[in-house]
């Protein structure tokens, strides 16, 4: 079988069975599982408080105290209250640096991987939309987002508020687990049917002001993916189908003719470890810068 032949039948396979017949089932969702349970297990710490009564974090996502002791404060939350004019206090100026040194370590679009819950919405929506093979046209630019990070940085010191605190899903969801959910199911819906029919990871990848914010974060940062092996590539384009942010890995793969790095290093990969997974040629890895 010649290796044009091979790359026709895998193209005809649902992405990533190659992976699976190689190496299990297992290891062929590997980072994807190690990503749910990290989703999961984040959103269950917040909520064993309000709903059982054990306190091991105490707050939300945008300002927590785990265990009494560490404070951990959302830099693009606190931001937006230094520029409707509230300060900080020591505690929340402390949770800052220690989120923000970790995700200048890991990369700033890790959080939108691997915190996320919203992420699992997305990624839920990617799946049904292969599942029937949906084939979705309408297109947002990538620096849309850019620009709504902008709006939500100038309605603040206009408004005297956290303006998008109101309508961050994220924020929503957990309210509404707590509270009861409201309108915020609408809102998640509405995610979905929006990744699902109108704009392939329109949400995550076109429009979130979130994970622009973490991306600037990222730029420098010390974990990377790479393409390691990038010669022994098939072509088979399973990572492509996959990946949140495609666009970033094809320098990356097909840059050596170029002479470019097989490095990953762009901001806005989000480290999710998918082209990892999925590759049954073990192509990619995670490494350091």
């Amino acid at each position: 079988m010649t290796a044009n032949t091979i790359s026709s039948t895998k193209e005809k396979q649902v992405p990533g069975q190659q992976a699976i017949d190689k190496k299990g089932w297992l290891r062929a969702h590997k980072w994807l599982i190690l990503r749910r349970i990290s989703q999961l297990s984040l959103l269950a710490l917040f909520l064993t408080g309000p709903l059982l009564g054990v306190w091991i974090i105490k707050g939300s996502m945008a300002s927590s105290l785990t265990l009494d002791v560490i404070p951990l404060s959302d830099p693009y939350v606190m931001l937006q209250a230094l520029m409707s004019g509230n300060l900080p206090t020591q505690a929340g100026l402390i949770g800052v640096i220690i989120i923000l040194v970790f995700y200048l370590l890991v990369g700033g679009r890790v959080y939108c991987s691997w915190m996320c819950p919203i992420n699992m919405v997305t990624d839920a929506a990617a799946w049904m939309r292969r599942k029937l093979g949906l084939k979705v046209s309408s297109q947002f630019s990538r620096s849309s987002r850019y620009w709504l990070l902008g709006l939500t940085l100038i309605l603040p010191p206009l408004t005297g508020a956290i303006v998008w605190e109101l309508f961050n899903p994220v924020s929503l969801m957990f309210r509404g687990i707590i509270f009861g959910m409201g309108w915020a199911w609408m809102v998640i819906i509405a995610i979905f049917l929006f990744d699902l029919f109108i704009s392939q990871r329109g949400w995550c990848g076109h429009l979130c002001p979130v994970g622009a914010f973490y991306s600037l974060l990222g730029v420098k940062s010390l974990l990377r993916v790479s393409a390691a092996n990038r010669d022994q590539c098939d072509d088979c384009n399973d990572c492509f189908v996959v990946c949140p942010e495609p666009k970033v890995i094809r320098p990356a793969l097909k840059g050596a003719d170029k002479g470019i790095s097989p490095l990953i290093d762009e901001m806005n990969c989000t480290n999710c470890g998918r082209c990892i997974d999925i590759c049954d040629e073990n192509v990619f890895n995670f490494t350091k810068r």
